[in-house]
């Protein structure tokens, strides 16, 4: 079965990333096809990218503690949901620099995405995207773009509007579908290097 980690893409203190996670992972857990797990990037304390190789040419040899264990966690991983504010037109960058801690561990595997902001975290996603191509992975089309002034209440607690849950099946479904895929292509390209 595959594994699907939930990545909350804040560390800001009264964040809506972590609410926004939960409800990801309340929806999805309803599903047979994957087993889905929230995986927070504010739990592995990354400071600013500080190895001192580029993770594209260490091949999986950090030198840090914590990027030993971010790695050794998204490694077990076939697809990622990133959950991802907009700020400033842009995604957050405590995710941006989750994302940089790492190569190998990202490739050839899928990301869909549900953001949040004034304009849904479209403008967050369309970034996102862009990185998540040159870690080689296959971002799926449907994404989750939730309003602060519509899915939130005042603003603050979260509310998603009943079309919402619907976004999320339909993009969970080509995750899966393009997890799978990708996992049948890493397992292809293992056993030819062994």
């Amino acid at each position: 079965m595959l594994k699907i980690a939930i990545v909350v893409g804040s560390t800001r203190p009264g964040r809506k990333a972590d609410a926004v996670a939960s409800w990801v992972l309340t929806s999805a857990q309803k599903r047979g096809d994957a087993r889905f797990e929230v995986v927070d990037i504010q739990d592995f304390g990354l400071p600013l990218l500080d190895e001192p190789i580029p993770p594209a040419a260490a091949a999986g040899q950090y030198s840090k503690p914590h990027s030993k264990a971010w790695a050794a966690k998204i490694d077990g991983f076939d697809a990622f949901v990133f959950v991802s504010p907009e700020y400033n037109h842009g995604t957050s960058g405590a995710l941006k620099n989750a994302l940089d801690f790492l190569y190998k561990e990202w490739n050839d595997k899928a990301a869909g995405f549900v953001a949040y902001g004034g304009a849904g975290g479209v403008r967050a996603v369309e970034q996102l995207r862009l990185v998540a191509a040159e870690l080689q992975m296959a971002t799926v089309r449907d994404q989750v773009a939730l309003s602060l002034r519509s899915d939130f209440e005042r603003y603050v607690l979260l509310r998603p509007r009943a079309h919402q849950e619907k976004a999320l099946g339909a993009m969970l479904d080509e995750l899966v579908a393009w997890g799978g895929a990708l996992k049948q292509v890493r397992e292809s390209r293992a056993a030819v290097h062994r």
